[in-house]
C-alpha cells in the first residue's frame, strides 16, 4: 500500500523507547512527525536522529509531536542512543518505536507484505525503503511524504518550514510560493473567487490574474 496526501494515516499500537503507545491516541490533538530509519546503528540515521533531538523546541513550540522508527528492538534504541549523544551532542528526546514485527512498515508501505523473520538479521540495505517523513495533521491525515535514499541526510529543517505552511494554510485561504518562509507574502488559494477575496484580504499585487499576492495573514 502506498499512503497518499490525504489518506488517513494508519493506526497502530507499538512498544517504544517511552513505552507502549496507541498512534493515534499518542497524537492526540497535536500534528506529528513519523520518521523512519532502516537500522540502528547506521551512520546517516546517527546524524538525523541527533539533529531532531537538538530542535526539538521548535516542533514544540508548533504543537507537533516528533516520533522515531527502527526495526530493532527497545533494548538496542538505547544502546544507539548512547552512541548519538557521544557523537552528535544530542541523545533522542522523543520516542523511539520498535517494529521488530515490521508491522509499522507495512502498514505506511515501507517494506513489502511478504517481509518477515528475525529484524536482527536484516541488514540496511535489506530495509532501505525505511527512510520516509511522513506529517500527519490533527485530523490523523498525511499532509507530507517525504522518501530518501540511504546516502542523503534528510533536510529537517525543510520539514519545519513545510509545517509552517501546513498551518498556515490549513486556518487561511492562501498558499505559499516557492522558497517560501514565514513572515514572507503569500498567494490567495486558486478556490477563492475574486468577490471573497476582497472580503478576507482587501487588495492584492496581480501580476496576471492567477497570481494574487497579499502579505502573510496572522
Amino acid at each position: 500500500m502506498t499512503l497518499a496526501i490525504n489518506d488517513a494515516a494508519p493506526d497502530f499500537t507499538a512498544e517504544t523507547t517511552q513505552g507502549k503507545i496507541r498512534f493515534h491516541d499518542w497524537i492526540g490533538d497535536s500534528w506529528a512527525v513519523l520518521f523512519s530509519h532502516p537500522k540502528d546503528f547506521t551512520p546517516v540515521c546517527t546524524t538525523e536522529l541527533g539533529y531532531m533531538a537538538k530542535i526539538k523546541p521548535e516542533f514544540d513550540k508548533r504543537g507537533v509531536k516528533i516520533i522515531g522508527l527502527s526495526v530493532d528492538p527497545v533494548d538496542q534504541h538505547g544502546k544507539w542512543a548512547n552512541d548519538i549523544k557521544e557523537t552528535q551532542g544530542f541523545a533522542p528526546n522523543y520516542p523511539l518505536i520498535a517494529d521488530t514485527d515490521y508491522n509499522v512498515s507495512k502498514l505506511y508501505g515501507m517494506l513489502p507484505a511478504a517481509v518477515s523473520g528475525d529484524p536482527a538479521k536484516r541488514t540496511p540495505a535489506d530495509n532501505q525503503t525505511v527512510r520516509n517523513v511522513f506529517v500527519i495533521g490533527p485530523d490523523k491525515k498525511i499532509k507530507l511524504v517525504l522518501v530518501y535514499p540511504m546516502t542523503t541526510g534528510r533536510n529537517f529543517d525543510e520539514v519545519l518550514r513545510v509545517i509552517d505552511s501546513l498551518q498556515l494554510t490549513a486556518t487561511h485561504r492562501v498558499a505559499t510560493p516557492v522558497n517560501w518562509k514565514p513572515g514572507e507574502s503569500v498567494i490567495i488559494a486558486g478556490s477563492v473567487p475574486n468577490d471573497q477575496a476582497k472580503e478576507l484580504f482587501g487588495e492584492w499585487e496581480e501580476p496576471k490574474p492567477y497570481i494574487r499576492i497579499v502579505p502573510q495573514p496572522g
